[in-house]
């Protein structure tokens, strides 16, 4: 299986402190305890009733979450007009957005490869290009200075042609030859795909090929004529969440209503769907098929599907499963797992073999199951890649990345262990995995940090050696600048890391513009990557950006993400207000000068930060959020997230969310920071009402505020250059003007 990788997405970090700029200064230690807590008086527009009858009947704002309604839209273009003329009037706008868009636009950038056949495939978008070219070029040629591109697919052409904003989601190529791809197509950038099968010799789209309409599809290549599809079947065959929980085997020339089932879960499980797994190995036979059934967003069952039934193994629900090696399944664990003999535990990689997790008992037995890798109290399992007969690990020391291949190896009494070899990578950096493939034993590994623009490697398992291939141009001056990382005190002593990206002579008189970005959330590590518009934008025009790895991400492992889940939510807020704090004590910024920037998630994170604590931030940057908390549930795909958040329907769980949900704290006496509220109509996994609701309640109570609605993109933002060159340019102009006019 060949998937195309995106290198901004490749984690990275730099840590300068040591190396690059003074000694940090001490400041006494500053607990979020002495911040004041949030206020305890009822707000007026929270339900006395939270039942989910009880919280509808309680909203005034209802109709703004009718996506197209007419209300909602007359909405939208009234706020939209308010808020285009004051950011867009703005004398930094046209600057900022030329500055972005020549960011994202850039020629020189990396092109971000995919092994595809005995080539190399690239998607690619410039100013010639918005809506993207899918290309090839060879190996060698893509080691050259100049690679000779041949064009496969024109988005843009596509696009007009047929009269769709088509936004590329991907192509999953059929090993081992990858000449057929399943092209993912979205119409403005949703999650929902199109998908249509394409032939890289012929480059074009195969007549009577595979075709699924419009959906939240989960597939895979069985064979050239079969594939496993999880999708819409029709009546009762999504969850609540608008996600499949039955998988078919589809053949050439069937439509879906003919294809035949061979997994079902059940129309009451969370989580995103249940989806099929298809491993190979490096000549492109299959090795293991399996079927992951979400009970809810974090916990499965794991299923092996073996002459043509299913299986169920003997693993725990909290797990994620990594590839196959021969009849070896590698696997993460999000849990401790007692199994006869000991404990295997929580944040371990492990190798077992498939019969073994297959029997009705496990038993361990001759080292099956194993532990390849424990990691240590400040460290966690980043990313993994499968090989023929090693594993590749990036293991995340105190959120500085490392490198590692693991091989089985016999002693002289032939007892089998995992011995590790540490791959050369920079120091102080962070190292991400691209794509993979077994049949030339390779692995793309990108590298870079704050101020350092990202580096281009593959990594020769077989030797354990890294030849870099291209490293990306700096896109801003960064040798004013140093980066440093410190820890603050939450409400409970947790230690929380963030990292502080200042110009090295910064006086610390409290007066810095400075951003604050945390996420908190799903386990999703954020550590520091090279962000070239918040550099141009930002840094060279005097500002700070800090990125705080507050609880509810993956920094530390599972039991990090796991500290605030569903009743300790507060936490993760305590730890970002922690943060905060220890900034000002520090005398890099004051609160006149601090503002936070979050999306999705962070979205959670920043409208509650600004209602909990509005005399800590003088901005907030609020993109594509969740914000009422007791009805995200029922706005698609709300109820998959249950798992991190809390059910609202269940009474208790209704009551601790509702102590911190902020589209109900909203309070008329409490002076706010004007924020910037900002999402995107075709988003189909945050809902747009969210926002609108948000806002329109700030109006409502007389709170100044901006909103702005864009109608095209989708939750990842990720529809052309063009559009994200402009919501670059908004962000920045309206954290200028809340923390440097």
């Amino acid at each position: 299986m060949n998937r195309l990788i995106l290198s901004a997405a490749i984690p990275a970090l730099l840590l300068g402190a040591c190396a690059s700029g003074p000694a940090p200064m001490e400041v006494p230690a500053l607990s979020v305890a002495d911040v004041p807590r949030p206020l305890q008086t009822q707000p007026p527009h929270m339900p006395t009733d939270l039942t989910p009858a009880g919280v509808r009947a309680a909203d005034d704002h209802l109709a703004l979450e009718d996506v197209h309604g007419t209300e909602a839209m007359a909405f939208v273009a009234g706020e939209n007009e308010r808020s285009l003329a004051a950011l867009t009037g703005d004398r930094r706008y046209e600057t900022f957005r030329q500055q972005a868009f020549d960011i994202l636009s850039a020629t020189d950038r990396i092109p971000s490869p995919s092994f595809l056949g005995e080539g190399i495939g690239n998607f690619w978008q410039d100013a010639a290009n918005p809506k993207g070219i899918w290309r090839r070029t060879t190996l060698d040629g893509y080691r050259s200075a100049a690679p000779r591109w041949e064009a496969m697919l024109d988005l843009d052409a596509l696009s007009r042609a047929e009269g769709r904003d088509w936004v590329w989601k991907g192509a999953d190529c059929l090993a081992p030859d990858e000449t057929r791809c399943l092209i993912s197509l979205s119409d403005g950038g949703k999650d929902a795909v199109v998908v249509r099968e394409f032939d890289t010799a012929a480059r074009s789209f195969v007549d009577g090929g595979f075709v699924l309409p419009e959906g939240k599809h989960r597939l895979e290549w069985l064979d050239r004529d079969t594939l496993l599809v999880a999708t819409d079947f029709g009546p009762n065959t999504l969850t609540e969440s608008g996600y499949p929980f039955i998988v078919k085997s589809l053949k050439r020339s069937q439509t879906p209503g003919q294809a035949t089932e061979v997994y079902r879960g059940d129309i009451g499980d969370g989580g995103y769907g249940v989806s099929p797994s298809v491993y190979r190995n490096k000549d492109g036979a299959v090795e293991e098929v399996l079927f992951t059934r979400p009970l809810d967003t974090f916990r499965a069952e794991t299923w092996r599907w073996v002459d043509g039934r299913a299986v169920k193994l003997n693993l725990p629900e909290r797990v994620g499963v990594h590839g196959s090696m021969g009849g070896q399944l590698v696997f993460s664990l999000d849990e401790d797992w007692a199994i006869p003999g000991g404990t295997l535990p929580a944040g371990a990689l492990v190798f077992a073999s498939q019969d073994r997790l297959s029997q009705p008992e496990m038993v361990s037995t001759n080292g099956d199951p194993a532990v390849v890798f424990a990691p240590g109290p400040r460290q966690s399992i980043d990313s993994v890649r499968v090989m023929s007969d090693s594993i590749l690990v990036v293991v995340s020391d105190n959120v500085v990345g490392t490198l590692k291949r693991f091989n089985l190896v016999s002693d002289r009494r032939g007892h089998s262990e995992w011995r590790a070899t540490d791959i050369a990578v920079p120091a102080n950096s962070a190292v991400g995995l691209g794509d993979s493939s077994k049949s030339r034993g390779e692995v793309f590994v990108s590298t870079q940090g704050f101020l350092t623009p990202p580096t281009l490697s593959v990594a020769e398992i077989s030797t354990a050696t890294v030849t870099e291939l291209r490293s990306a141009t700096a896109k801003f001056d960064a040798s004013t600048h140093v980066v440093e990382q410190f820890e603050a005190a939450s409400s409970d002593g947790t230690k929380i890391p963030y990292f502080i990206t200042r110009p090295r002579d910064l006086p610390m008189n409290g007066q810095a513009p400075t951003i604050l970005f945390g996420y908190g959330g799903f386990q999703i590590s954020f550590p520091p990557a090279y962000k070239p518009e918040m550099g141009k934008l930002w840094l060279e025009n005097g500002g700070v950006f800090v990125q705080a790895n507050i609880r509810g991400g993956g920094e530390f492992g599972p039991a990090w993400h796991q500290a605030v889940l569903k009743e300790n939510r507060q936490l993760a807020f305590d730890d970002f207000a922690a943060v905060a704090a220890d900034l000002h004590a520090r005398g890099i910024t004051s609160p006149r000068r601090t503002g936070i920037y979050g999306r999705s998630n962070g979205g959670v994170l920043t409208s509650v930060s600004i209602t909990q604590h509005p005399e800590l931030f003088n901005a907030a940057v609020i993109e594509s959020p969740l914000i009422d908390m007791l009805r995200y549930h029922e706005l698609p795909a709300g109820a998959s997230w249950i798992g991190e958040y809390g059910d609202p329907r269940i009474p208790e769980e209704a009551a601790f969310i509702a102590r911190y949900s902020a589209y109900q704290q909203l309070r008329p006496d409490t002076e706010y920071p004007r924020v910037y509220i900002t999402t995107n109509t075709r988003d189909d996994r945050v809902h747009p009402g969210h926002a609108r609701k948000f806002a329109a309640r700030l109006e409502a109570q007389g709170h100044d505020h901006l909103y702005y609605e864009e109608t095209a993109g989708g939750h990842s933002n990720d529809a052309d250059p063009v559009a994200n060159a402009r919501r670059w340019a908004r962000h920045y102009v309206y954290l200028s003007q809340q923390l440097m006019d």
